[in-house]
Parts: structure tokens; C-alpha cells; sequence
């Protein structure tokens, strides 16, 4: 299997204009920051994406833009999201406030639902003279937390675009089979901007082009939808990957040990055509999706290696901070489980990497980190006052040191199982609604890194499990 993409490959996948500028690291020669000016900030969220591209030492999947970008930053090894599903983890990251039993809880969350009086990221950078500007999925719902924006919240209409199961015979064999959705993939012969990612690429190129002659900082967020379900893309990247050399999950099986509760029917994936409505995937469908998410990846990758070159090519790099972050992981198959939606290091763990000026890049740090220290990130770097709500802990130290001591865990959660994750142990436990635990589990990572054994049982880990415990319940006062 290819590694990495030659000179010719990329050329055909962004164009001869495109490719010189990425080929080169990004770098045209720019002049350094004026003194004193405020430092802008390009936000990229990508959906559903696992820390497995090439950057976390994963070399199979093609994704040179977002690897690039890791090189000439820094690189979080252990970033977690505070809930594994779209619209709660969004709301939850842009707040910077933890969920709860009750608040931030799945895809159906609203931001101005459960946290109306919180001011969010991009609301607290235009309270403080930011243009902010908000392009493709950046919350789940596009009109939440509108009037953050400086202007209209844009996203890229589905009708007429190849995605989604948009077309006609694709909508018809989904009325036929009762299903909500079409086929979960989708290799059609057309340009990037044929799919949403590409159009959303398209207007960030056009608006960091009106921002470079604003006399504001911007605050520029761009949310690509791929990997995301359905596995739609190009066929050009689907033609990067040889099928028979793709890697299935080498734990397709329920941990040892592991409660019920752990586990999900990935419903969320069975709504598609030709998925079965229970049981296993055949090894081809699962080789097929996991062909697919791939060739998402690199789709989403060339649109992100596009919108970094045009701020370089624009002279705006030693300005701007930039954030690209994937809003939970995803599983491939590992533990029999598709999707997110679920207590486990697949679910939780998902890359973050941030490029800043005047930060020595080529870096990684194995510090805990959580997607509610994003907020106080950007404010402390771009010197803003970080509001009262907010929760998460700045790590901009780490981005000038990052082997320093850090924080002792990170907590998440989805619905009633709530983890904690320390640097050898994820624990986790369900609770009902009067409080009493009715599942756990516990998986050392030192020894089990795909959490294949729940040791929870063990009488030797009595007094740990204990800690760990109190340690969520502490986190709630």
C-alpha cells in the first residue's frame, strides 16, 4: 500500500496552483507579526475523526495536510472529548462546560438550550472585536448560537450535491427498505465541490481573502463533515487506498468482562441501506467502510491542506492560530462496534494539534488534555479575559513545554456511564437515576491498550476503583 502521496498523485487530488504552495510546506515567505496586533484564529472542526492518520503514527491512512500541520506544531497524544456524539460534544467544547446527566447529552443538543446564558468561543472573541465568521458543521444544528456570528452561520445546501443518498434511485431504494437513510457509501467521479467539504473549502479560501483587508482580528471556524456517515467522497481518494491491504479491527470482539451497558446496537449506522438491522458485518462490508472512512479522511484532509495554503499564500500565518480538532473518535469495528456513542478509548479519544506564532512547531505532548481547554487556550493566547463559566484549563504552557506536569486525569461522558481517564487507567461507571452504580468497568492501558479486559473485578484494584469513583463524584461539587 502507498504511504504517502507523490508529487504526481497530489497534483491530480488539488490542482497544479494548489499543490506547489502545499507541496512547500505551506511557506511562502511572510513578514513577522506587527507588534502588538491581535493574533486571529482559523478554527477547524472535522466530524467523527479517529487520532489514526499518519501524525499519531498511523501510516496507512493518506492524510499529508493535517500530518504537515502536526509537523509545524504541536501535537496533543492525549486529548479527550467530554461526550462521544456531534451536537453534545460541539456544545459542550465551545463552552467550555462539562455535561451532565441532564445537560449536553447527545446529538439533539442545543447550545442556546442548555447553556443560553453562556458566552461561547466565537461569541466572546466578537464581544471582544473579532469578526467571526462560521463555515460547514461547526455545531451539530447550524442555526444554534447564531448571533455569535458576524455574519449568517453558512453551511453548503444538500440539494444537488453528490451526498448524502441525494440521489433519486439512491432516496428509492431507502423508501423500499424502510430504511431512514441510502447507501453508507458513496465513490462518485466528480470534483471536491461537488460533495459539501469542497464548497466549504471554496467560501473559507474566499472569506480569508475579504478578512486579510479587514482592519479586524478574525476568528474564522470551519467545520469539514467528513469522515462523518455516509462514507461519501471522490473517487480519486477512494482510488488512493488498495482494498485488499486495508486493516480490519484486530479486536472485533466484546471485551472480556465487559457490563452490558458498554455496548450499543451502532444504530446510527444500521439506518443505511445494505447494513443488516442486527447482528455482525460481513469482513467485506466492514473492509468497504473502513475503505471509505479512509478515503473520507483524505478528502477531508486535501480540503484542509487547501484553506492552509491560502493562508500562507495571503501572509497570514505568523498571525494566526490555528486549531483543528475532530469531535470524538469512532470505532471501526473494534469490539464488534460502529460508530461513536459509547464509554471506550475509541469513542473518546480524538486528535488535536495547534499551530501558533512564535511557538517552535515538531512537537508532542502526552499531557491529559479535554476539548473544554480549547476556550481558555485561545484566550489566554490571544490575550482575552477567560469569562467566569468556563471550566477547561489553558494549556498553552504545554505548547512551550510540553513534557511539564499536567493534569491528573480527564472526564467524560455519555449519558449515564461517566469515565475518567488517568495516564495508565480509564474507568468507568453507570449510574441510575437515585445514584447507585449498576455497571463498571476498568482497563489499564499500561497492559491492555485496546481495553480488551475489564479488570474492574480484581480484588487488587478494590482501592484504586475507589479512587477513581471519588473522583467523579468530586468532579460534580
Amino acid at each position: 500500500m502507498k504511504k504517502n502521496i507523490d508529487r504526481r498523485d497530489f497534483i491530480k487530488l488539488t490542482g497544479a496552483v494548489g499543490a506547489t504552495a502545499l507541496l512547500s510546506g505551506f511557506a511562502p515567505i511572510v513578514k513577522p507579526a506587527e507588534f502588538g496586533k491581535k493574533k486571529n484564529v482559523l478554527f477547524i472542526a472535522i466530524d467523527d475523526l479517529r487520532p489514526q492518520i499518519g501524525c499519531y503514527g498511523h501510516k496507512q491512512m493518506i492524510s499529508p495536510n493535517i500530518d504537515r500541520l502536526g509537523s509545524e506544531g504541536v501535537i496533543f497524544n492525549h486529548a479527550y472529548c467530554q461526550v462521544p456524539v456531534c451536537g453534545a460534544s460541539r456544545a459542550s467544547l465551545l463552552t467550555s462546560i462539562r455535561p451532565t446527566r441532564d445537560r449536553f447529552v447527545d446529538f439533539k443538543t442545543w447550545k442556546q438550550k442548555d447553556a443560553p446564558n453562556a458566552a461561547s468561543i466565537p461569541m466572546h472573541f466578537k464581544n471582544n472585536g473579532y469578526y467571526t465568521i462560521s463555515n460547514g458543521k461547526v455545531y451539530h444544528h447550524h442555526k444554534d448560537d447564531k448571533d455569535s456570528w458576524s455574519e449568517e452561520p453558512w453551511r453548503a445546501e444538500n440539494k444537488g450535491l453528490w451526498r448524502d443518498y441525494q440521489l433519486e434511485e439512491n432516496q428509492a431504494i431507502a423508501d423500499k427498505s424502510h430504511r431512514k437513510a441510502g447507501p453508507p457509501f458513496e465513490s462518485a467521479d466528480v470534483p471536491d465541490n461537488a460533495y459539501q467539504d469542497g464548497k466549504s473549502a471554496d467560501k473559507s479560501i474566499a472569506d480569508l481573502q475579504r478578512l486579510k483587508k479587514m482592519d479586524k482580528p478574525f476568528f474564522l471556524a470551519v467545520g469539514f463533515r467528513k469522515p462523518h456517515l455516509p462514507f461519501n467522497a471522490p473517487k480519486k481518494y477512494w482510488d488512493l487506498y488498495k482494498r485488499e491491504e486495508i486493516d480490519l479491527a484486530d479486536n472485533p470482539f466484546r471485551p472480556k468482562g465487559a457490563p452490558d451497558a458498554a455496548l450499543h446496537n451502532w444504530g446510527e449506522l444500521r439506518q443505511y441501506y445494505g447494513i443488516p438491522r442486527k447482528g455482525s458485518l460481513s469482513e467485506d462490508m466492514a473492509r468497504t467502510l473502513i475503505h471509505g472512512y479512509y478515503a473520507c479522511v483524505s478528502y477531508a484532509d486535501a480540503q484542509v491542506g487547501r484553506v492552509l495554503a491560502e493562508l500562507d499564500r495571503l501572509g497570514l500565518r505568523d498571525d494566526t492560530i490555528v486549531v483543528l480538532w475532530g469531535d470524538h473518535g469512532w470505532q471501526l469495528g473494534e469490539h464488534g462496534l460502529w460508530c461513536k456513542h459509547c464509554n471506550f478509548e475509541t469513542s473518546l479519544h480524538s486528535p488535536l494539534i495547534v499551530r501558533a506564532p512564535g511557538i517552535e512547531g515538531g512537537k508532542k505532548t502526552n499531557a491529559l488534555t479535554e476539548f473544554i481547554d480549547i476556550y481558555p487556550s485561545l484566550c489566554e493566547f490571544c490575550e482575552l479575559p477567560i469569562p467566569a463559566h468556563v471550566a477547561g484549563k489553558s494549556f498553552i504552557p504545554l505548547l512551550k513545554n510540553p513534557r511539564q506536569p499536567w493534569k491528573e486525569a480527564a472526564f467524560s461522558r455519555f449519558k449515564n456511564g461517566e469515565s475518567v481517564r488517568t495516564y495508565r487507567h480509564r474507568y468507568t461507571e453507570w449510574r441510575d437515576d437515585a445514584g447507585k452504580v449498576y455497571a463498571r468497568m476498568l482497563y489499564d492501558h499500561r497492559l491492555d491498550p485496546a481495553e480488551n479486559v475489564n479488570v474492574v473485578e480484581l480484588p487488587e484494584h478494590k482501592e484504586l476503583v475507589g479512587k477513581l469513583s471519588k473522583m467523579l463524584q468530586e468532579l460534580k461539587k
